[in-house]
């Protein structure tokens, strides 16, 4: 029978935790840290619009992980700047007399671009998934899902292209957790679409009216569609999902807030930060194809400088973002930068 070893115990790892267990899946969440040592001890704090539940989870600490069998197919659930770590650390465990790399399916739910191709250097099943669930994690022991009826949205495909056994079998457990999920055969086009929107989460680490955040939005967005078109990928549509999600959503009052996405959850924790592979991805496209990017480049800047505080107590200023943008025009007018 099949086990699901969820690498990375935050929002969404502890989430889909929550949801095996509930649905009598396998499953086996690995983490390090307090969150970890909590859920052993405590278990975890599971608020969902229908109430909160103490559930015990299935847990071990990174620094004893289960033995992996055969039968196993991996979640990795850290974040994109964990994920390289990750992939070293689980790589080259033994299975039988192989290893995981050689062996067991690897599923990616990071956000952007960049972890597909960092699992596929090692292992040789390489599946990507696509998220969209409105989750919260920013106390150690405690995880808040908006989403309703269902727990979020998810596609899942092979990487770089490809629908088989494996992702069919996925799509159908996370449905069978409270997920809608289908497979696709061209995840990339799902995973770039979800980014167009993802770079406009750092704007959550700012404050500013909401005419110029609505500007400053439209222009990142605009710079990543612009980057990604040259750079080959063909957006996905949500008119092309084949699961019907007309009627999910966030649910009211459900503890999930507007501008507490992700990368200010990070922030506000004190985590590493997620940037660099969001506008990060963008900058570098853009570089790449010859794309001007200085709204996002903007935004990766100022959100780099914040992440080396280690702290997230008052949020940055729109208006910066404008200043490090005319700077740079400035500098190309009187040729001060080579960049296009």
């Amino acid at each position: 029978m099949t086990r699901y070893v969820i690498i990375g115990a935050g929002a969404v790892g502890a989430s889909l935790a929550a949801q095996f267990e509930l649905s009598g899946i396998p499953y086996g969440l690995v983490g390090r840290g307090a969150q970890i040592e909590h859920l052993k001890e405590h278990g975890l704090s599971y608020q969902r619009p229908s109430g909160i539940r103490q559930i015990k989870l299935n847990v071990f600490d990174l620094s004893e992980p289960p033995a992996l069998t055969t039968d196993d197919i991996l979640l990795l659930t850290v974040k994109s700047q964990d994920a390289a770590d990750a992939l070293a650390f689980w790589s080259w465990r033994d299975v039988s007399d192989t290893t995981a790399a050689t062996t067991l399916p690897v599923v990616t739910f990071q956000n952007g671009l960049a972890t597909e191709a960092a699992a596929l250097r090692t292992f040789a099943n390489v599946y990507g998934a696509s998220i969209l669930t409105p989750a919260r994690f920013t106390e150690i022991g405690n995880v808040v899902v908006g989403g309703d009826p269902q727990v979020g949205v998810v596609t899942v495909g092979r990487f770089p292209f490809g629908r088989d056994e494996t992702s069919n079998r996925i799509a159908v457990d996370l449905t069978e957790a409270g997920y809608l999920a289908e497979p696709s055969a061209d995840i990339r086009r799902w995973k770039s679409a979800k980014l167009l929107h993802n770079v406009r989460n750092a704007l959550e680490l700012f404050d500013g009216p909401d005419d110029l955040r609505s500007e400053v939005g439209e222009a990142l967005v605009d710079e990543a569609r612009r980057a990604l078109v040259a750079a080959g990928y063909k957006l996905a549509s949500p008119s092309e999902r084949t699961v019907d999600i007309s009627s999910w959503r966030i649910a009211q009052n459900s503890g999930i807030n507007p501008g507490q996405q992700s990368t200010w959850q990070s922030f506000t924790r004190g985590a590493s930060s997620e940037v660099d592979f969001l506008n990060g991805e963008i900058v570098v496209l853009g570089r790449l194809h010859g794309i001007s990017t200085p709204y996002n480049e903007a935004v990766q800047l100022l959100a780099g400088k914040l992440a080396q505080q280690r702290s997230f107590s008052n949020r940055l200023a729109l208006d910066d973002i404008l200043s490090l943008v005319d700077n740079r025009k400035q500098g190309r007018q009187t040729g001060l930068t080579s960049a296009p």
